[in-house]
């Protein structure tokens, strides 16, 4: 049985060890009242690309992408594992992650390059309607961005709860690292982090 005190302590480090995680990024299941809603919020600017180094994570290199199948606004389904052949950055965000929508411009101009080796795949873990994601896509102009959804949360749940996160697999589908929080996508530094997929 547990002490007064050891009880005490096991309380407080469960509640500062919360107070951490959710400093880290987006909580997904945190609620309205705890997340101001990124669409009724001014973005700010995505983290500098300098601070990489605490939210790069390599550990999980060679996994291979997950057997998970997303929808669009229209019924279409993608097999993740159908994307073999074609490096792909894999962006999880969501609606009310103030984050996300600042980073998502970058990765917008990302997926508009039609020359680019690299595929983009924004997919929404909102857990609304997918006609609220499509709708942030549209009043934000980007157009490069299709609105994919992980309706069940299959992705949210292998890749943890704070948003956004990104994953970048190699043409043989094969993970290369996983970077979590905002970035700027487009700057050299991220330009160097992608090019460890070909």
């Amino acid at each position: 049985m547990l002490s007064s005190k050891s009880l005490k302590s096991l309380v407080l480090y469960s509640i500062a060890g919360a107070g951490a995680l959710l400093a880290a990024g987006c909580d997904r299941q945190s609620g309205k009242e705890a997340q101001p809603q990124a669409s009724e919020t001014a973005a700010q600017a995505p983290a500098s690309p300098d601070k990489t180094a605490d939210k790069l994570d390599r550990s999980h290199k060679g996994t291979p992408i997950p057997a998970v199948t997303v929808v669009d606004n229209t019924g279409e389904s993608l097999d993740l594992t159908s994307l073999k052949g074609k490096p792909v950055l894999i962006n999880l965000w969501a609606t009310w992650c103030a984050p996300c929508i600042a980073e998502m411009p970058t990765l917008n101009e990302l997926a508009g390059k039609s020359d680019s080796p690299l595929q983009i795949l924004p997919i929404s873990e909102d857990t609304a309607d997918i006609g609220k994601v499509v709708e942030i896509l549209h009043r934000r102009k980007l157009d490069h961005i299709e609105p994919w959804h992980d309706e069940h949360g299959d992705l949210g749940f292998q890749y943890g709860g704070n948003l956004p996160v990104s994953i970048l697999f190699d043409s043989q589908g094969k993970e290369v690292w996983r970077f979590t929080g905002g970035n700027d996508w487009t700057s050299p530094e991220a330009q160097k982090l992608l090019a460890e997929a070909k």
